[in-house]
């Protein structure tokens, strides 16, 4: 028995130009998406990272005033106003600096004040006075207060 041809179909097989260029642009708005996720997860992985160092390297001078015998903290904090301390640290030992810490230490007898700001790299031409009157507004990233008592 002689079987009958199937009819051809009208419509090749395969995808046109049109339907790949719609795929291929689907799949690039969603790679793009992937993207920007990805950076935004990396710039909050920084600027995480940049605030733990800064809080650990505050907590590092309060701890090491705690240490301090009252005849030192009041060495430290002679005058008649509060005493402050303004240095650089380079963390990474690179040779450049990383953060600028302010330690401002007022003798309120027999305790002492202390209040540590650390501030990132943008702010090393500003006075330690503008940083200590405004922190927030020069982007302070860690910002320590506590009463040293002897």
């Amino acid at each position: 028995m002689i079987q009958p041809k199937k009819k051809e179909s009208a419509r090749p097989k395969g995808f046109s130009l049109i339907e790949v260029l719609i795929g291929v642009f689907l799949v690039a708005v969603a790679v793009l998406g992937l993207a920007q996720l990805y950076m935004m997860g990396i710039m909050n992985n920084t600027r995480a990272s940049e605030i733990a160092n800064s809080v650990f390297l505050a907590q590092q001078e309060i701890d090491y005033l705690r240490t301090l015998t009252l005849n030192e903290l009041a060495a430290l904090a002679s005058g008649t106003g509060p005493s402050v301390s303004d240095e650089t640290i380079d963390v990474n030992v690179d040779g450049t600096p990383d953060y600028r810490r302010i330690t401002v230490i007022t003798n309120n007898n027999p305790a002492f004040d202390v209040r540590v700001l650390v501030f990132p790299p943008s702010q090393f031409l500003t006075s330690p006075t503008d940083l200590v009157a405004d922190p927030e507004g020069h982007r302070v990233r860690a910002r320590l207060e506590t009463v040293i008592g002897r």
